[in-house]
Parts: C-alpha cells; sequence; structure tokens
C-alpha cells in the first residue's frame, strides 16, 4: 500500500487485509496511459492512442491463458501481426507489467508454426 506524507513524499507499508488487489487490465491501462512504446517511427502523438488500445485487446484476449498463433490473435482482435507480435514483447517489459509470454511450436517445428500463451504477473 502507498502512503503519502505532507510533503508529497511516497512510502510503502506492509499490505493489510483491507487492501485490495489491482485488476491486471486496470493496472495495464494505467502503465498503458503513461509509458510509452519504443521504434525510431514511434511518434506519441500520432501513435500511443492506437498502440495502447492494440495492447488493451491483445491482453483482454489472452489474459485467460490460452494457447494461440498470431491468426487466431489477428482474427479476434483485428490488429496485424507485426503488431501483435510487437505488443507481446511489450507485455514482457517492466513498464507494461513484466508479463510472461510463454511461446512453442504448434504441430511439427519445421513448420514453422508458433502460438503464444499470457501469464498474468501477480
Amino acid at each position: 500500500m502507498r502512503m503519502w506524507d505532507r510533503s508529497g513524499f511516497v512510502f510503502m507499508t506492509a499490505p493489510t487485509l483491507f487492501d485490495t488487489v489491482e485488476d491486471p487490465r486496470h493496472q495495464l491501462a494505467r502503465q498503458a496511459a503513461c509509458a510509452d512504446f519504443d521504434g525510431p517511427a514511434y511518434n506519441r502523438a500520432a501513435d500511443h492512442e492506437r498502440l495502447s488500445g492494440q495492447i488493451l485487446r491483445i491482453f483482454d484476449l489472452m489474459r485467460d491463458g490460452t494457447w494461440r498463433t498470431l491468426a487466431e490473435i489477428a482474427a479476434r482482435t483485428g490488429d496485424p501481426h507485426a503488431s501483435i507480435s510487437a505488443q507481446l514483447r511489450h507485455l514482457r517489459k517492466a513498464r507494461f507489467g513484466a508479463h510472461r509470454i510463454d511461446k512453442r511450436p504448434r504441430g511439427e517445428r519445421g513448420g514453422g508454426l508458433w502460438e503464444y500463451r499470457l501469464v498474468i504477473r501477480r
């Protein structure tokens, strides 16, 4: 739990029985609203709202822990494969929650088809 003194100094206290755990989606929405994305072509004014929407759509879909391919995620969210891949990488970063993204081949590894699963950091 965070507490502030009169000077605005933030300090941490031990959690109590009455503390609530923030819903991971609300936490991600707050982080995405504040954090910047990466890339040499990134322009906050032009790109931030679109990218924040993408990461939230992907998080909402993947939070159930189901294994999905990029094509399956794209079919449900309407986002391009490259954007989905980038947002899955962002979800691993501390500023977007430091969640775990598992990856495994679907079918024969030589086929090159991969599937992904989000494991939410609590």
